[in-house]
């Protein structure tokens, strides 16, 4: 039993990119409920099945396998929900932390969350200084959420 334990950002300016090299990842789901979700998610020549459960504050349960290629583009293109979640992903460390970083491309474009896993929920870390408000609570920024409410579809004042 795997857990995942995450907080999220949102990222301002582009200082940010000059410290990697996005890789495009695309992704689906084939369940955004509340208490689960079951992704399918492609990165260059890998296919990775996750499921989640719920989430405890920053904490939830995470399983992970790698799939076929051919049966993680059929379930994208066939059975996801639309549209599919795309985005570059760089990796970024920062004072002994890797952070991720998500440029979202489509009906998600405009939109950069940074996101940071830890070892427990008290673990300290120094923020870049590209870092601003964090949305770890915040369900909208959920990538789940980004597939059935995308960012462009906010109004301003929500953003």
């Amino acid at each position: 039993m795997g857990y995942e334990i995450e907080r999220k950002f949102l990222v301002v300016g582009k200082q940010w990119k000059k410290d990697g090299v996005g890789i495009l990842y695309r992704q689906g789901y084939l369940s955004t409920q509340k208490e689960r979700t079951v992704r399918v998610r492609r990165i260059e020549d890998s296919a990775f099945l996750t499921v989640k459960g719920i989430n405890i504050g920053i904490r939830r349960l995470e399983f992970e396998y790698e799939i076929p290629l051919c049966d993680a583009e059929t379930m994208l293109n066939e059975l996801c929900k639309q549209p599919i979640i795309e985005k570059y992903r760089y990796r970024i460390t920062y004072k002994g932390f890797i952070w991720e970083v998500d440029e979202f491309l489509g009906e998600n474009a405009g939109l950069v969350i940074a996101e940071i896993e830890l070892d427990n929920e008290e673990q300290s870390f120094e923020r870049p200084p590209w870092i601003d408000k964090e949305v770890s609570q915040d369900a909208r920024y959920f990538n789940s959420a980004l597939s059935t409410h995308p960012y462009r579809s906010w109004q301003d004042t929500h953003k």
